[in-house]
């Protein structure tokens, strides 16, 4: 199992361009986990997709061929990728003969799902067919609340409240205010987010408050929706819960986590951000 310390994050990179399912660095999400009280069975189901845009490889006569990927991790899985890690095995097809579209899905299947510990879905989208359309969040947005702001980390649960007495309601809550640090680089993790619910009505302020209060705060991508996801469910009690994180891309890839009381899967919609 990989550690951080054998990443190549933060050190001067070969970036090599044949093949190497090697190049992938596992890291355990248990830790993490432990952190937030996590711990078998989870309380939540989900996936985390990535979308990678800068893919390529040679055909059987030499002639490159390009595609937009999209992997579906499951949130089960016991271990995620570090994403330096993930771009360098990327690159690593660019001189590459694999063939067709088909043979590549296959191997990245394969050794996706081996680094992960899960059965990775894996989509490949060429040429004209790789064209996203934009699409916003579904939902209200919180960013115009008329909030005072004076705490950007670490999280702070307690600005989570719910009319715990009033009738339940369902809606969806969307922020564009999502801010997040590497904890390894310190570079900055920018995204939005959609909580969808039904249950005791949220405070709309403290939870924009709670979205911001992240915004110092080092974790991975997907630990900071399952913290999001944790602390809603903890403090707020609803009977329905979905977490959808929609992060910008950093070295071509995207990471978008997503964590649910149900078993469905979200669409991988691309925002104008992405």
């Amino acid at each position: 199992m990989g550690k951080l310390d054998d990443s190549a994050l933060g050190k001067a990179t070969t970036y090599s361009d044949r093949y190497d399912p090697a190049l992938l660095l596992p890291l355990p999400r248990a830790g993490q986990r432990a952190q937030i009280g996590v711990t078998a069975p989870l309380p939540f189901h989900g996936v985390d997709i990535w979308n990678a845009y800068e893919l390529s490889w040679l055909d059987h006569r030499g002639k490159p061929r390009v595609a937009v990927a999209e992997f579906r991790v499951p949130a089960g899985s016991p271990n995620i990728v570090e994403s330096k890690s993930f771009k360098l095995y990327l690159n690593g097809f660019a001189q590459e003969r694999v063939g067709d579209a088909v043979a590549l899905r296959l191997v990245l299947a394969r050794d996706l799902s081996a680094a992960t510990g899960g059965e990775v879905e894996v989509h490949l989208r060429e040429a004209n067919a790789a064209r996203h359309e934009l699409a916003d969040l579904p939902g209200q947005s919180l960013d115009d609340e008329d909030v005072a702001i004076d705490c950007y980390g670490p999280p702070r649960p307690d600005y989570l409240r719910a009319a715990t007495g009033a009738p339940a309601v369902s809606e969806t809550l969307v922020s564009d205010l999502l801010r997040s640090n590497c904890p390894v680089t310190g570079q900055p993790d920018w995204g939005s987010v959609q909580v969808a619910y039904e249950g005791p009505p949220i405070d709309h302020a403290g939870l924009l408050r709670y979205v911001i209060s992240f915004r110092n705060h080092s974790e991975f991508h997907e630990h900071c929706v399952e913290r999001m996801f944790v602390d809603i469910l903890r403090h707020c009690a609803p009977r329905r819960l979905s977490v959808y994180g929609r992060y910008t891309r950093r070295g071509g890839l995207d990471i978008n986590p997503f964590r649910s009381t149900t078993t469905d899967q979200p669409a991988n919609l691309r925002t104008s951000r992405q």
